[in-house]
């Protein structure tokens, strides 16, 4: 089934479980319902819809917060650019740790027969969990960000049995890898602690009168370097080939008799010198979680890391206690069969993601390109596959080319049948096309798709040397260009600059690989932002069918024309025009001063704002029923969404500081105040108690709190502080002077999503994107006006922004629409607009007070502005740039 048509393009945007995707009924009649659709995700997307809009009711204090915090609370993240940029987490992962913690907190699943209550599909049997402790799957696409949904539920299990008394989670995590590739990548985050305080897991000092900050106190340790220094606060990281449990694991049909350093060892028994004994663990520790990325790897109840886990639960059994929750995060939770594990919780599959631009985007062939591709009669393999070979080269060079422009390189991955084939077509490809001459990099990966050592006849040093290699190929002082491996690097190597992947091998059952993890090495995203990005696929028939048949899962396969002579399946590039010969870009330039703010924020003033002379519209106090006022709930002013909700305790006593907290952080947030926390408490709080309502108020009382959630006094609160803050912070300098200049000619290359463009001859850019249909046609205005030498759309990539008080009295910034060179000493400033919004009359003002600084402070060049509206340009139809300048007077004679 197609994805329904109102499904939403953000992946911040809360999806209805309506609009989810759920395969069509053909793809049925091909393929079984357990291979598309985990049993239990239907039923329980509903029940934790309803508990999200009812403010999460019947979470613990502590989950509660963290969901607040997490979901709820505007986070500012600190760039490298000195800047403050808006972070927030996907849907995706906040599903998934919504209903995990539904799951333990309100469900109160214990076991497999708890999970089963939510089964939809009424076929789900006890026989099909193999574990007998709990145990929730996250399905997540490839490249959605699955290492922060184990830092969130990593942080959650730790404050929850911290604060919550008789919780059954624990305060030690074992951390499982499936190969050394992903535990570098999970060191790396968890390093420090790093991802728990660059991103925002870990709330405030403060908030609901915790010390989340000061109590997060963990010791990561990683593989080798394990050693146990206290009961609790452990994070043990380790590769699955290393866990045992202090005793000889029996061989498993699945283990594979080669050694593989590259990926881990299995455990033999032999020796132990490099490998985590956790018995020697869960001998000194009474409580522990296990979270398993990749973890489409511990689903084989023969397998020995399976016995491993299951040794861990029964050894805490025998101390009275039991493994507290198992999380496994993967694309592909499949067994050999093909059938999703039953004990998947929440599915974000790849044709949502696909659309949501949180991946790239698969193209294949058309059909007249794929029919020029002939699989030669030869016993040489790289002959009688040189036309697929060929193919794939030509797409990643023009890949390279648009990539090599924002400093980006394009890698292309090659898939044969067998090790020997594999040096064949590295050799091939060095010697017929100097560009990848010295850049190929040969990985010999066995049947199963992990690399093997004995094939390659490499030592110790050789293997960790190539896979330094395979991580770093993405950086430009890499040396390599494409990757040839015998099958596809099943997971882990998560590079993001695979833009061309060539098959030349069919797939067969026996090796247990899905198409998702064929694709998977090319789907993670080389930009920022939500712009489509794409990797093309080509290979044999065999190789194409075994792609095509994602399609069951939802997933769209785009087909467009390929080989010499189409576009690059790249993002649009927006760059100067250098290599175009009609182009003087040197008189197309515009130079634009940049002024020191004028506005700025006086933090210093906030200690003497008056609560007292605040001029607000005092609000009835009202009487609410013992029954109203046990919860306590509030919602955001203009979403209605619910922020925090409040629940009394037995005794009916609320905690009205959570509650003052609250308010005192959304204020800040909404403002971006990064300081002064303190004061605007105890200012919220005096307000609330003596200025707020129509009489003063008892802050203990059960009714205050009701009294406060009601909207009209969220809402005065809320306003009425932001009013006078800005009024009492924001200040204007009066004056501004020159501190740089930005020349057009030097902005960097950058990409953009695929939309309408014009192809102009009077712009240093090579393209100019329309942000709306009355962009592109007022850039064709512009192109055809005798009386404009150059113009250009003044992207984000510029950096000319004003800075200007808005509508709610705060500092924000303004971008304008277009500049306008009519000579060397006459630029104009344009703004355009479909629909006038409050904001408007306020950024006209701040465009008209920075003409006049300018023009103060240098007579070099005169800068003036223009108000074009779409309306009025649809009547008047002005043919020269000298009529818009007269006709468009709005805002000339007002300001």
């Amino acid at each position: 089934m197609a994805l329904h048509k109102d499904f939403p393009e953000s992946p911040y945007a809360i999806l209805d479980p309506a609009m989810r995707w759920f395969p069509a009924d053909e793809a049925l009649r091909e393929i079984s319902m357990e291979k598309l659709m985990p049993p239990l995700v239907s039923e329980l997307r509903k029940k934790v819809k309803e508990w999200r809009d009812n403010g999460y009711l019947g979470a613990t204090d502590t989950s509660r917060s963290l969901l607040n915090w997490w979901f709820k609370t505007p986070h500012l993240l600190p760039q490298a650019d000195g800047t403050m940029t808006e972070f927030q987490y996907y849907f995706a992962q906040r599903e998934a740790l919504e209903t995990i913690i539904y799951l333990y907190d309100v469900a109160g699943v214990q076991d497999k027969y708890d999970l089963m209550r939510f089964d939809s599909s009424k076929a789900v049997s006890t026989g099909m969990f193999d574990e007998t402790w709990r145990r929730f799957v996250v399905k997540m696409a490839t490249g959605a960000g699955k290492t922060k949904v184990l830092s969130l539920a990593l942080a959650w299990s730790f404050y929850h049995k911290l604060y919550e008394p008789g919780s059954g989670l624990a305060r030690n995590f074992l951390v499982i890898a499936p190969n050394i590739i992903v535990l570098d990548r999970i060191y790396k985050d968890f390093k420090g602690l790093g991802i728990f305080f660059e991103d925002p897991v870990i709330p405030d000092n403060g908030v609901d009168g915790r010390d989340w900050r000061d109590d997060f106190q963990l010791t990561v340790h990683r593989q080798d370097e394990v050693r146990i220094t206290r009961p609790t606060g452990n994070i043990f990281l380790t590769n699955i080939h290393r866990v045992y449990a202090g005793d000889d694991i029996p061989a498993s049909p699945d283990d594979e008799d080669t050694m593989e350093y590259f990926l881990g060892k299995r455990p033999s028994g032999a020796t132990t010198d490099s490998k985590v004994d956790l018995g020697m663990i869960v001998r000194d520790i009474d409580e522990l979680m296990v979270l398993n990325d990749e973890a489409h790897h511990i689903h084989d109840p023969r397998m020995a890391w399976f016995k491993s886990i299951e040794d861990i639960h029964n050894r805490l059994k025998q101390k009275g206690a039991a493994l507290s929750l198992q999380v496994d995060v993967t694309a592909t939770p499949k067994h050999n069969n093909g059938a999703i594990f039953v004990q998947t919780v929440a599915d974000y599959p790849l044709v949502e993601a696909i659309s949501q631009n949180v991946v790239k985007h698969p193209v294949l062939p058309d059909a007249p390109s794929r029919a020029k591709l002939v699989e030669r009669q030869s016993a040489k393999y790289t002959e009688k596959y040189a036309d697929y070979i060929h193919l794939g080269v030509i797409e990643w060079r023009k890949a390279y080319a648009e990539h090599e422009k924002l400093d980006k390189k394009a890698i292309l991955f090659v898939m044969t049948d067998d090790t020997r084939n594999c040096d064949d077509v590295a050799a091939y490809l060095e010697g017929t096309y100097p560009d990848l001459q010295g850049a190929v990099l040969v990985i010999h990966t066995k049947n199963n798709g992990e690399i093997s050592e004995s094939t390659s006849g490499k030592n110790k040093e050789e293997l960790d040397e190539l896979r330094k290699q395979a991580n770093e190929i993405d950086g430009l002082e890499s040396p390599y260009k494409a990757i040839i491996s015998v099958m596809v690097l099943k997971e882990g190597w998560d590079v993001r600059n695979v833009t061309t992947i060539v098959g030349l091998r069919p797939y067969s059952a026996k090796s247990n690989i899905l198409p998702e993890q064929t694709l998977g090495r090319g789907l993670r995203k080389m930009y920022p932002g939500g712009m489509e990005e794409y990797v093309s696929v080509v290979g044999t028939n065999a190789f194409m069918d075994f792609v095509e048949s994602i399609q069951a899962e939802g997933v769209v396969l785009e087909r467009k024309p390929m080989g010499e002579g189409t576009e690059p399946k790249t993002p649009l590039v927006v760059e100067i025009d250098k290599e175009n010969v009609k182009k003087d870009i040197e008189a197309l330039d515009i130079e634009i001063p940049v002024l020191t703010p004028r506005v700025y924020r006086e933090y210093k003033n906030l200690a003497s704002l008056d609560v007292r002379a605040l001029g607000h519209q005092r609000v009835v106090y009202r009487q609410f029923s013992e029954e109203e006022q046990r919860e306590i709930v509030f919602k955001d002013i203009t979403t209605g969404e619910v922020t925090h909700t409040t629940i009394l305790d037995t005794a009916g006593i609320a905690d009205y500081r959570s509650v003052i907290g609250y308010f005192a952080q959304t204020i800040m947030k909404d403002l971006r105040l990064v300081s002064g926390y303190d004061v605007l408490y105890g200012k919220v709080k005096a307000f609330v108690q003596e200025q707020l309502f129509d009489r003063p108020v008892e802050l203990e009382s059960p009714n205050t709190l009701r009294n406060l959630s009601e909207l009209a006094a969220t809402k005065t609160l809320i306003e009425t502080f932001k009013k006078a803050i800005n009024a009492l912070t924001v200040q204007d300098k009066g004056d501004a002077e020159i501190r740089d200049t930005i020349k057009l000619r030097q902005t960097r290359p950058f990409v953009v999503k695929d939309q309408g463009y014009l192809i102009p001859k009077k712009s240093v850019f090579n393209r100019i994107i329309g942000d709306s249909q009355f962009e592109l046609l007022f850039a064709r205005f512009l192109e055809d006006c005798e009386d404009v030498i150059s113009y250009a759309k003044n992207y984000l990539a510029v950096h000319f922004k004003l800075d200007y008080v808005n509508a709610d009295g705060d500092i924000s910034n303004y971008y304008p629409d277009f500049l306008v060179k009519l000579s060397d000493k006459n630029t104009v400033v344009v703004e355009t607009k479909g629909q006038e919004d409050l904001d408007v009359p306020l950024k006209m003002q701040r465009l008209s007070q920075w003409c006049e600084d300018i023009n103060r402070v240098q007579t070099d060049v005169k800068y003036d502005f223009v108000y074009v509206d779409q309306e009025g340009f649809d009547k008047y139809k002005p043919s020269s740039f000298g009529q818009l300048i007269d006709g468009f007077r709005e805002y000339k004679e007002k300001i």
